[in-house]
């Protein structure tokens, strides 16, 4: 019995520590896959408002850049969240940090260098229903 327990706790350790290093890999996060998909409402600290539509949660990493193919290199990847840095060739760069709350909130920090000009945001996100 100690055996099989021991075998299923080895198991779910490696298919966690499989699923951090292909997310590393590949430019994302982890935690972004316990994101709901929906329309997604973003507050920043000014209380202004845009709303997104997440078929691909990825997309939270470049909001400034959403769209643009850039380059990513994940700098922290927990089950909570984590950083990426990127670069987008000619148009500018970024880095990005998130904290998924839970799979209907998360909250985002970024800033970077978009067409010259420096940006800096802080988002609260929250899921308010299915995609319009």
């Amino acid at each position: 019995m100690k055996i099989r327990s021991l075998l299923a706790l080895g198991a779910l350790v490696g298919a966690a520590v499989a699923g951090l290093t292909a997310a590393a890999q590949s430019g994302g996060l982890a935690a972004l896959g316990r994101i709901e998909r929906g329309e997604w409402q973003l507050r920043d600290r000014e209380g202004g408002t845009r709303s997104i539509c997440i078929s691909d949660p990825q997309v939270m990493l470049q909001l400034e850049h959403r769209g643009v193919t850039c380059s990513r290199f994940v700098v922290e990847n927990t089950p909570l969240g984590g950083r990426v840095t990127y670069s987008c060739p000619g148009i500018g760069n970024g880095d990005t940090r998130i904290t998924v709350e839970t799979p209907r909130l998360v909250r985002i920090e970024t800033q970077g260098v978009s067409r010259g000009l420096p940006f800096t945001y802080e988002y609260e996100g929250r899921r308010t229903g299915p995609c319009r």
